[in-house]
């Protein structure tokens, strides 16, 4: 089992969205790597922006209780990021996609829980593919 789990906009919110497609495959996984999980700032931005007021709660409170941990500091680690974000601007790469997968660089033994079929597009350390965990 991986020791870094980390988590991605797409996971959070099907976890926390019973109405979202991937809410079981979601649901499992947390069984399956229980918290806590990683994260940077930018997912946490997206989730609360996509779970609205109905689903912001529910994010605050895995926070409250240390599931989630925005571990990322971009202050320290921007230009790298940047940099992915360039590299994979064709597809296009957002902030929070480059900043987890710099995390992925990091973080001894990490896997990703996401929903975002890009992560097997990205590379870490430009040839190894992302270890994430992705519904089918």
């Amino acid at each position: 089992m991986a020791r870094n789990v980390l988590v991605d906009t797409g996971f959070l919110v099907a976890l926390l969205s019973r109405r979202d497609g991937n809410h079981q495959w979601a649901a499992a996984q947390s069984q399956r790597f229980p918290p806590p999980w990683s994260t940077c700032e930018a997912v946490l931005s997206e989730a609360f922006h996509l779970l609205e007021a109905h689903g912001a709660p529910a994010l605050a409170a895995l926070l409250r209780r240390r599931a989630v941990l925005p571990t990322f500091a971009l202050g320290e680690d921007f230009e790298r990021t940047l940099k992915l974000m360039e590299k994979y601007a064709d597809v296009p790469m957002g902030l929070a996609d480059a900043c987890l997968v710099r995390m992925t660089e990091a973080l001894a033994d990490p896997v990703l829980l996401t929903t975002d079929t890009d992560f097997r597009i990205y590379r870490r350390h430009s040839r190894q593919a992302v270890p994430c965990v992705i519904p089918s």
